[in-house]
């Protein structure tokens, strides 16, 4: 039997098995490459139709964001990730709030690609009901977390270069439609980007919607305790957002030329994922199975970075709390090295994927990931330019407070134009956060912890 190693507070730590580019893959299979065809024509019918514009738009603001994730990804090689950065900077209470909010996103995420998986399953096989598709995905998911983190990464690997293979040949159809005549008739047309009628403030709505294709590269910091160098993952956060962005920008591209609007889409198409239609109509049915085959593998590389991922930042809060609910969370398995009961609770909440559509829950996740985005931000300004100091001359200012602040306005940007439901159920959501909050802390009579893994504990009043 293996044993699960401690640090010197005596408190279980993840096993450091992950190498840059396995994290790289984990990076780019939670972004998931191919959910740029599930969510063309709800994007498509948000932006006016420039959705390449709106993937631009969120690749500038993740930029800045991913500058400001490696940075403290360094000075707090622990997974939590905005969690563990704001608890140690600011206060534990605002970090315990933060990662709060931070769960909106990533417990929701395991449940998008399951709803996602029901959609392409439905597409088939119509006739079996939708439930049995998500009970049966989401038991498989939770099984392979829980038994091995390295052998996770592996698979997701495989799942990842079949995809990219497939968005390939996709690229290479949508060029010889084009050529052929098929909607702009040109890759070249600069109307996928902007063409009268388009206004700012939709570009903006519809980069608030593909922000969540991006989050995978926050996600890695997740994985920080379980690298083979901690080091490593700065890099592994700035080439899987650059990589990821860079497939999203022209698979978004040649989609757009493709299809100039989407009058013709199913509402099926509209609602859940246009995949399926685009796939068939670029090149009929054998390609419909092709690259659904394809969707299906993301999906299934997106489902097991993200509940990993989830999973890990429900650890750390457990490994900080205290009481039974912090003992559950805060629980490895002494054989597989894994958080198991955070891995199973992931799973079960996953299984709303019965009830929910893309659309409704694709809304809510990005309230907390941008909340996150904000504070990761304003942490940089916090730890270098407040606590350290460094804010001698120009670089040091450049660095610590001008690229964090056009992190947080641009962050601030996207936040402000949320959608009025995304907005509503993301506040209620913090507010049951705050309520938990006074209960653990009964009423901040009682500080939180923050326990770094490796490093001692350290308790400060919030």
């Amino acid at each position: 039997m293996t044993e699960v190693s401690s640090g010197s507070t005596g408190t279980p730590q993840l096993a450091r098995t992950l190498g840059l580019w396995a994290i790289v893959g984990l990076g780019l299979g939670y972004m998931t490459p191919t959910v740029v065809f599930d969510t063309f024509g709800i994007v498509s019918q948000e932006t006016g139709h420039v959705v390449p514009t709106a993937y631009l738009l969120a690749l500038v603001v993740m930029v800045f964001t991913a500058i400001s994730y490696g940075r403290m990804t360094r000075v707090f090689p622990s997974a939590g990730s905005a969690y563990t950065y704001t608890s140690e900077t600011i206060s534990p209470n605002l970090g315990f709030l933060i990662g709060w909010a931070a769960l909106l996103d990533y417990l929701l995420l395991p449940l998008v690609n399951a709803l996602i998986i029901r959609s392409y399953l439905y597409a088939f096989f119509p006739g079996v009901p939708q439930w049995i598709w998500v009970v049966v995905y989401v038991a498989a998911i939770t099984g392979m977390c829980l038994f091995s983190m390295t052998n996770t990464s592996r698979i997701n690997m495989l799942l990842v270069v079949f995809e990219v293979v497939l968005i390939g040949v996709f690229l290479i159809l949508a060029a010889k439609s084009l050529t052929e005549g098929m909607g702009n008739g040109t890759i070249f047309s600069s109307q996928p980007a902007w063409h009268e009628g388009v206004h700012p403030t939709l570009v903006i709505t519809g980069a608030t919607i593909v922000a969540f294709s991006f989050i995978g590269f926050d996600a890695i910091t997740m994985y920080t305790e379980e690298a083979k160098d901690a080091a490593i993952v700065p890099k592994a956060i700035v080439l899987a957002l650059l990589i990821g962005g860079a497939i999203f920008l022209v698979s978004a591209w040649f989609t757009q030329s493709l299809f100039p609007d989407v009058d013709g889409f199913s509402e099926e198409s509209l609602q859940n994922s246009s995949l399926p239609e685009i796939a068939f109509l670029v090149g009929g049915n054998l390609f419909k199975i092709l690259l659904t085959s394809a969707a299906f593998a993301a999906t299934v590389a997106s489902s097991l970075a993200s509940h990993a991922s989830v999973s890990r930042l429900l650890f750390v809060m457990g490994r900080n709390g205290r009481g039974p609910i912090g003992r559950f969370f805060g629980y490895l398995h002494p054989s597989f090295q894994t958080p198991a009961y955070a891995v199973v609770f992931v799973g079960v909440v996953s299984l709303l994927a019965i009830g929910f559509n893309l659309d409704f829950v694709a809304s809510l996740i990005n309230f907390g990931a941008l909340i996150a985005f904000t504070f990761v931000n304003l942490t940089v300004i916090v730890y270098f330019a407040y606590r350290r100091r460094e804010v001698n001359g120009p670089g040091q200012i450049f660095r610590n407070i001008v690229l964090p602040v056009i992190g947080v306005l641009l962050t601030v940007l996207l936040w402000v134009h949320l959608s009025a439901e995304s907005t509503t159920y993301g506040a209620i959501w913090f507010l049951i956060g705050i309520g938990v909050l006074l209960f653990i802390t009964r009423f901040f009579r009682r500080p939180l912890s923050v326990n770094m893994g490796e490093e001692h504990a350290v308790t400060r009043q919030g």
